[in-house]
């Protein structure tokens, strides 16, 4: 299954959503997001599809993993297996809407 391509405009509005800060696109195609209390996350227009792992994997502290994994599917992301639970707390792999992969995270003594 292939992921869709998008304008690097709808990848920083789908992390805006999901991290907070606000999407600014710029006129050369990039876009980015500036994130409070957090380094810039920028987005380039690529042609080229996923072809390895990626090295740098963002895991995203929430409170409810199932409600928040409802959210971001609504926002055109997908699952990438069931949560998992173990002694650092629960888990649950995600993809962006381009196929980046990140986690949703609640660790161990977090409501």
């Amino acid at each position: 299954m292939g992921h869709r391509r998008r304008r690097p405009s709808a990848l920083a509005r789908f992390w805006a959503e999901l991290l907070g800060g606000v999407p600014v696109d710029r006129p050369d195609g990039w876009s980015y997001v500036d994130l409070p209390g957090a380094p810039r996350l920028s987005f380039q227009p690529t042609d080229e599809p996923k072809r390895t792992p990626h090295r740098v994997h963002a895991d995203v502290r929430v409170t409810d993993i199932a409600e928040s994994a409802e959210r971001l599917l609504a926002l055109g992301a997908t699952t990438a297996g069931e949560t998992v639970t173990d002694a650092q707390g629960a888990f649950r792999v995600m993809r962006d809407p381009e196929g980046n992969e990140f986690c949703l995270v609640r660790p161990t003594g977090r409501p």
